[in-house]
């Protein structure tokens, strides 16, 4: 039971973690703009949590599947102008005023103060292709601050070639322990965790090596051979990784090298899927992620609480790569679908009609929607047989 209690606040912190990063990229970057906030929520479904201060409800929700910044789409405005008789822009040219003049008197917050700003879609699209963009942004520079710790606490690993599979291909190619990696198939190589990753989605697709020997360098070509027992292809690395200690500038390279390790395994993994070399078992949701944080756990545990916190840490930073990038895809009712209309406008001189951007994201919302119960289903069909 306290296991189980464990895992659930685990999976709650990181959640958190990285959808607020996200969300709260969003919302500071539309409220710099002077862009009208009027939801910033985590989670899902019904209301749990809410406070109100300076024209933003500050919300939880009960599914922690998502979060959401939700600005002022300029709604009221056209009822005021509707009721009135005034002109819409004279209006809002009012309320702008009005609110710069009471900063200027003393009697709001500043820029968070409800009264000042304008509705996202009055915003230049500039400004918007920008707040859209601060959610991923965010999602990076969380990652990286944590690398940052993870690093400086653990150190890092060069891809040195440690041992050789007698009859393998690394071996047959002229390999030998000590070889440092450099690339692999024209990717740049530089952590060890980057061979495995590398080996892993190249399967049995011919692979060019790069790597250096007594300061000179080498290239060689293999073909990957399926390992019965390790259930997957093999070069014939026996082991790999040359521990390196942190504790000085060089976290900062090694704590990139981390962040992207993360952004290439995730893009790597999406082009599989895309050219229909992977399998639904390589995406996971809510559900996938919790058994992940558990597994984390039952890892850990022997070693204390402050490894666990590490290995949560680390895990964390890969969720946040991974949700900066999905986020980035140019998908309706995600960032990227956003940006893909934002981009539009810039090219026409002129918005999408709102009706019908609205639209098309819908049916993206409704699709992700299925998608995501799908891999819900998934994960709780995978948990079951594991």
């Amino acid at each position: 039971m306290l296991d189980s209690l464990i895992t659930i606040l685990l999976f709650v912190f990181v959640f958190c973690l990285v959808v607020i990063s996200h969300e709260f990229g969003h919302y500071i970057v539309a409220k710099i703009n002077g862009v009208r906030v009027i939801e910033f929520t985590v989670g899902m479904g019904p209301k749990l949590v809410s406070y109100h201060k300076n024209g933003t409800d500050y919300c939880i929700r009960l599914l922690p599947i998502g979060g959401a910044c939700i600005y002022d789409m300029g709604d009221m405005l056209d009822e005021t102008s509707e009721d009135d008789g005034r002109d819409k822009e004279i209006v809002k040219e009012t309320e702008v005023k009005r609110g710069i003049s009471e900063n200027k008197e003393g009697h709001d917050d500043g820029f968070l103060n409800e009264k000042q700003g304008i509705p996202y879609v009055e915003a230049p699209v500039f400004v918007k292709i920008a707040i859209v963009i601060a959610g991923p942004l965010f999602n990076f520079i969380l990652a990286y601050l944590i690398a940052l710790i993870v690093v400086w606490n653990t150190g890092s690993t060069t891809p040195v070639i440690n041992g050789l599979i007698d009859g393998y291909p690394a071996q047959e190619a002229g390999m030998q322990p000590g070889d440092l990696i450099t690339k692999m198939n024209g990717s740049r190589v530089c952590l060890a965790s980057e061979i495995y990753v590398n080996t892993y989605l190249g399967k049995e697709h011919d692979m060019t090596i790069e790597f250096i020997r007594d300061g000179e360098k080498h290239t060689v070509t293999v073909t990957p051979v399926y390992d019965e027992a390790e259930g997957r292809y093999l070069v014939g690395f026996r082991g790999y990784g040359k521990y390196i200690t942190c504790k000085d500038l060089s976290v900062f390279k090694y704590s990139y090298y981390e962040v992207r390790y993360g952004f290439v395994g995730v893009t790597k993994t999406l082009l599989m899927l895309l050219q229909g070399r992977g399998s639904k078992d390589d995406i996971a949701g809510p559900v996938g992620m919790a058994q992940t944080i558990d597994e984390v756990r039952e890892v850990t545990q022997p070693y204390g609480p402050w490894v666990l916190f590490l290995n949560i840490l680390n895990l964390s930073m890969l969720i946040s790569v991974n949700l900066g990038i999905i986020n980035l895809l140019p998908l309706p009712a995600i960032d990227g679908g956003k940006l893909i209309f934002l981009f539009v406008e810039v090219i026409r001189g002129k918005p999408v009609p709102p009706e019908k951007e609205g639209i098309v994201h819908l049916v993206g919302f409704a699709l992700l929607a299925v998608l995501m119960v799908f891999v819900m289903y998934n994960d709780i069909l995978r948990l079951i047989a594991g």
